[in-house]
C-alpha cells in the first residue's frame, strides 16, 4: 500500500478573484504541478474538503480548489469559513486580479458574459465583483495581478511561484515608452531618459530603433549614457533582492524617452540582459516603438 504524506507535508491552496483575471489558467498550472484540483466547489463543502485532506482520507499531499462569483451569494460565507478553517488548518488563499482595461479588453475578445451580470455592462458588473470580492482579498496570502501576463508568462510564473514551498519569484518588466504618448499607469519605477543623446535628430539613425546596434553605439558614444546605464544597474541590483524579501512578485520599471523609439528601447533591452544574468525572470514591453 502506498504510504500517505505526512500532515505536515500536505498543502492545501484555496484559488478566487476577479471574473476573467486568468482563474482558470491558474489553476490548470496548478494542476500541471500534480495538485488534486477541484474547480467551483460549493463553499459549504470546503471545510468537509479541508478536514479529508488534513486527514490524509484522500490519497493527495497537494490540491487547489477554485471558488469565485460563480458561487454567487454564498461567496459572502467565505471570509468567515477561512478565519474559522486557518485555525486548523494551513490554507493559502491565492487573489488573482487585473486591471478593470485588461478585463474589459478580454471579455470583449472571448464575448462571454460575466457571471454576475448577463443583463449589465460589463464595467457595472466589475464594479459590483470587486466590492462583493474585497473581504476575501484582503485575507489573501498571495495576490496576483496579471494585467502583464499572457497565457504562458502566468503559467510559468505559478510554476516557479509555488512548485516549493519557500521559492518567491519576481518577473522584472522592462517597459519602454514615449513621453509624447503618456505615462505607463502600472509603473513602479519611472525614469526619464530624455537628458541622454537622440538618435532622431541623425538622419541615418532615424529610420531605427533602439534595439538597432548602431543606434545603441551612437547613444553610448556619450560619457553620459553609460554612466547612467551602470548606476541604474547597480540601484536595480540593490533594490530587487528588497522586493522579494517584501514578498512583491512583479515590478514594473518603465524608461521613457520623447517618441519612445530610441533611448527608452536601448535601456529596457540593456537592462535585460544584465538582469537576466543575474537569474532573474525579465520580460520587456516596448509600448510606443512602432508610432
Amino acid at each position: 500500500m502506498k504510504p500517505r504524506p505526512k500532515r505536515e507535508s500536505r498543502q492545501l491552496v484555496i484559488l478566487t478573484g476577479l471574473s476573467g483575471s486568468g482563474k482558470s489558467t491558474v489553476l490548470r498550472a496548478f494542476e500541471d504541478m500534480g495538485f488534486y484540483c477541484v474547480d467551483n466547489l460549493p463553499v459549504e463543502l470546503i471545510p468537509i474538503f479541508a478536514e479529508l485532506h488534513a486527514a490524509g482520507e484522500a490519497d493527495f499531499a497537494r490540491a487547489a480548489l477554485l471558488v469565485d462569483a460563480r458561487e454567487g451569494a454564498q461567496l459572502e460565507k467565505l471570509p468567515a469559513l477561512l478565519k474559522h478553517l486557518r485555525k486548523d488548518h494551513p490554507i493559502t488563499l491565492v487573489y488573482i486580479e487585473a486591471g478593470d482595461d485588461a478585463l474589459l479588453r478580454r471579455y470583449s475578445e472571448t464575448r462571454r458574459p460575466h457571471p454576475l451580470g448577463k443583463e449589465l455592462p460589463v464595467r457595472e458588473s466589475l464594479r459590483y465583483e470587486r466590492d462583493l470580492m474585497e473581504p476575501i482579498r484582503k485575507l489573501a496570502d498571495v495576490t496576483i495581478d496579471t494585467t502583464q501576463f499572457n497565457v504562458h508568462e502566468l503559467r510559468h510564473f505559478i510554476t516557479e511561484r509555488f512548485k516549493t514551498a519557500d521559492k518567491r519569484p519576481l518577473l522584472v518588466s522592462l517597459v519602454s515608452f514615449g513621453y509624447k504618448y503618456g505615462l505607463p499607469t502600472d509603473s513602479d519605477l519611472v525614469f526619464d531618459v530624455r537628458f541622454l543623446p537622440n538618435p532622431h535628430f541623425v538622419p541615418r539613425l532615424r529610420p531605427y530603433t533602439g534595439k538597432n546596434p548602431k543606434v545603441r553605439r551612437f547613444i553610448l558614444s556619450y560619457p553620459q549614457s553609460g554612466q547612467f546605464l551602470k548606476r541604474i544597474e547597480a540601484l536595480l541590483i540593490y533594490l530587487i533582492p528588497h522586493y522579494i524579501q517584501e514578498g512583491k512578485s512583479y515590478l514594473t520599471i518603465s524608461f521613457g524617452c520623447t517618441g519612445g523609439k530610441h533611448r527608452s528601447v536601448m535601456l529596457a533591452e540593456s537592462l535585460q540582459k544584465t538582469l537576466k544574468k543575474r537569474g532573474y525572470s525579465t520580460k520587456v514591453t516596448h509600448r510606443d516603438i512602432e508610432k
